[in-house]
């Protein structure tokens, strides 16, 4: 295969920290290339170089055996290059077709917009991708799979010869994940070069041919994907061996003769919907198993009084509870470390400090009302070495930090207000694989410590690696509730794709 794109000796610094160092990277025509690193290692800055939305301070693009100097998103596009950020860069209230031609739109001899030429080449579009779109809905009323799908047609749009998808199986159920490969493999046999960024392992595996690991900015290794294993990969990312996975469960007997702390006796969303019940105890975590669309999420939201329901009757340390939103599960100890943590757990442009103590202001006022802002920040400085979060300091902005250390910064705000039931959705979604093992083994101390978490993973791995027990739902309904040597990816997936009924537990 012809080399299509190189990078040579590529660095850049903001302010006095070095970002990249001297970053070599080739990829092939007709190549899937994996890029792989923890948070902050620099993949995200080599592709805005790559991508024309940064400038590098030294260093050569080559494309076609032609350097290539990009001073803007535009001169990439028009060296063939296009990118599917993690985070769409789509307009929410404009439909498929408008997102796809923004900017490039088709005119017919008057100047004036040819819609139904437009429309007709996105259908080809969609067809080709084999991906069925109401053309006609905002994009915002699309499922995140078909938001993705919009956005590789934009890149098909403009005949992009060089593909960087960024985190593109984030948000995708597995089928959605495998039709994407599909469309990926389709790509490199008309010889689109694609650069794949993952902290999926099998899918470097499934869908690459060769990986290049970066490290704190530099590189740190490459590969071709059937030289190398797993566990290589992982040393080349974090520069060191991570012995375990996962931190070891505690014996059976702790994780089951803890008291519960958490009886929900009955939950029911609809008056149509299953009835649930099953409890949480103190010391051990409960994982929340099944298909992406199972209900989730949306039973621990209806819970904690989130979401409405339509019949709740919950215990909170043995005490009938009226949890009618969240504040009244909050009083009671019970925090929420949402799947969005960006939007939902934390607020970007405030400091790690004010995310901490923000919904616990009352601790650090006396009686005259005046908040004492040096007990705030010892008390954050506090909760920062005890999670761990990697930061300058206590005031720098929480949305310049690692997806792994804001994860940290939110888990720091539940401990600080003393909750003892603790819900990860999705805790380690977008998170490399250092961070991951961090998390995990912060989720195990926190439980020898007497603390309950219920965690939701659509990861079975880590279900089977963290989990004491598992409630594994289907279609809305807790099907089964899988205790010690049951607790397997196999019959995890037997009972969320086949159960024919649920089990009251």
């Amino acid at each position: 295969m012809k080399t299509i794109l190189t990078l040579e000796g590529i660095s850049k610094k903001f302010g006095v920290v070095n970002a990249l160092s001297d970053i070599d990277l080739s990829v092939a025509s007709g190549e899937i290339h994996a890029l792989l690193g923890e948070n902050g290692a620099g993949k995200s800055t080599l592709m805005k170089i790559l991508s024309g939305i940064h400038r590098p301070d030294r260093g050569r693009i080559v494309i076609d055996d032609q350097e290539r100097r990009f001073d803007g998103y535009n001169d990439a596009i028009a060296a063939g290059i296009a990118i599917i950020f993690q985070e769409f860069n789509l307009i929410p209230y404009l439909n498929a077709v408008e997102n796809i031609f923004l900017g490039r739109e088709m005119t017919n001899r008057f100047g004036l917009l040819s819609k139904t030429a437009m429309k007709r080449k996105a259908q080809d579009i969609f067809g080709q991708l084999e991906i069925e779109i109401d053309l006609q809905l905002e994009v915002s009323q699309l499922s995140s799979a078909q938001q993705q799908f919009v956005e590789i047609g934009k890149a098909l749009l403009l005949d992009a010869r060089i593909l960087i998808l960024d985190e593109p199986t984030a948000t995708l159920t597995p089928n959605e994940a495998e039709h994407l490969f599909k469309i990926m493999r389709e790509l490199r046999q008309r010889g689109v070069a694609m650069i794949f960024i993952s902290h999926h392992m099998d899918e470097i595996f499934q869908v690459c041919d060769r990986i290049t690991v970066l490290r704190d900015g530099a590189n740190a290794g490459a590969a071709l994907t059937g030289e190398v294993t797993e566990a290589e990969l992982v040393e080349m990312m974090v520069g060191r061996k991570l012995e375990h996975s996962f931190p070891p469960k505690p014996s059976a007997t702790v994780a089951t003769v803890g008291k519960a702390v958490l009886e929900v006796e009955a939950i029911q969303l609809s008056c149509q919907g299953p009835l649930n019940r099953f409890d949480l105890r103190a010391g051990e975590i409960l994982g929340f198993a099944g298909l992406v669309g199972s209900g989730r999420t949306e039973l621990v939201l209806a819970v904690i009084g989130a979401s409405p329901s339509y019949r709740k009757e919950v215990k909170v340390n043995g005490v009938a509870a009226r949890l009618r939103d969240t504040a009244d599960a909050l009083a009671l100890g019970i925090g929420l470390l949402p799947e969005s943590r960006k939007t939902e757990g934390l607020i970007l442009d405030f400091s790690v400090k004010d995310n901490i103590s923000i919904n616990n202001l009352g601790k650090y006022t006396g009686a005259t009302g005046w908040l004492n802002r040096k007990a705030e920040l010892a008390t954050s400085n506090e909760m920062i070495r005890k999670v761990g979060v990697k930061t300058p300091d206590a005031l720098a902005r929480v949305g310049n930090l690692s997806g792994g250390n804001q994860q940290k910064v939110v888990l720091a705000r539940w401990l600080n207000h003393h909750c003892k039931i603790l819900i990860f959705d999705e805790p380690t979604r977008g998170i490399d694989v250092g961070a991951k093992a961090e998390i995990y083994g912060l989720m195990r101390e926190l439980t020898a410590s007497g603390y309950a978490i219920i965690m939701i993973s659509s990861e079975l791995p880590e279900i089977v690696g963290m989990c004491d027990r598992v409630a594994v739902f289907r279609q809305g309904a807790i099907v089964t509730i899988l205790e010690e040597h049951e607790i397997n990816a196999n019959e995890v997936m037997r009972h969320a794709t086949t159960s024919p009924k649920p089990a009251h537990v």
